[in-house]
């Protein structure tokens, strides 16, 4: 049985919106770099073959705080999280490619892609149990 103070915590609304900014920080926190450093950001677009950049960089841009703010007010939070995970798993081959890559960094970006896909994993769940709870709020009683 759990204790009853995670069962308080877990319940927590306020403990819901922190889970979800933390689970979303890779995302919304590279959205801000990105806008801090759009110079930066146009040549990391070009860099990895994204042309037009100054297309690319703004749309990328967009994807990452929308999905993320989404999932943290958790209002369609499976479109969100169904946004991040499409969106990492399209890193992979853009920007982690290390299957054409040999020696140290190879394995570098192999476990990059490793995390990438338990990430992947993270948000299916979120959207499964966003979607379940839809399902449950709207089911008549």
């Amino acid at each position: 049985m759990i204790p009853a103070f995670l069962a308080a915590l877990l319940a927590s609304p306020a403990f819901g919106v922190f889970a979800r900014l933390v689970l979303t920080f890779i995302f919304w926190g590279a959205a801000l770099g990105k806008i801090a450093d759009y110079s930066g950001t146009l040549a990391e677009m070009s860099h990895f073959g994204l042309e037009p950049a100054a297309l690319f960089a703004p749309a990328t841009i967009a994807l990452l705080l929308v999905g993320s703010v989404l999932i943290i007010v958790n209002r369609v939070a499976w479109l969100g999280f169904g946004m991040l995970a499409v969106f990492t798993a399209l890193t992979i081959p853009i920007a982690h490619p290390f299957w054409k890559m040999e020696g140290p960094m190879q394995i570098f970006e192999f476990h990059m892609v490793v995390e990438h896909i338990s990430l992947i994993g993270a948000l299916m769940v979120g959207a499964i149990l966003c979607r379940r709870l839809e399902l449950e709020r709207s089911a008549p009683r």
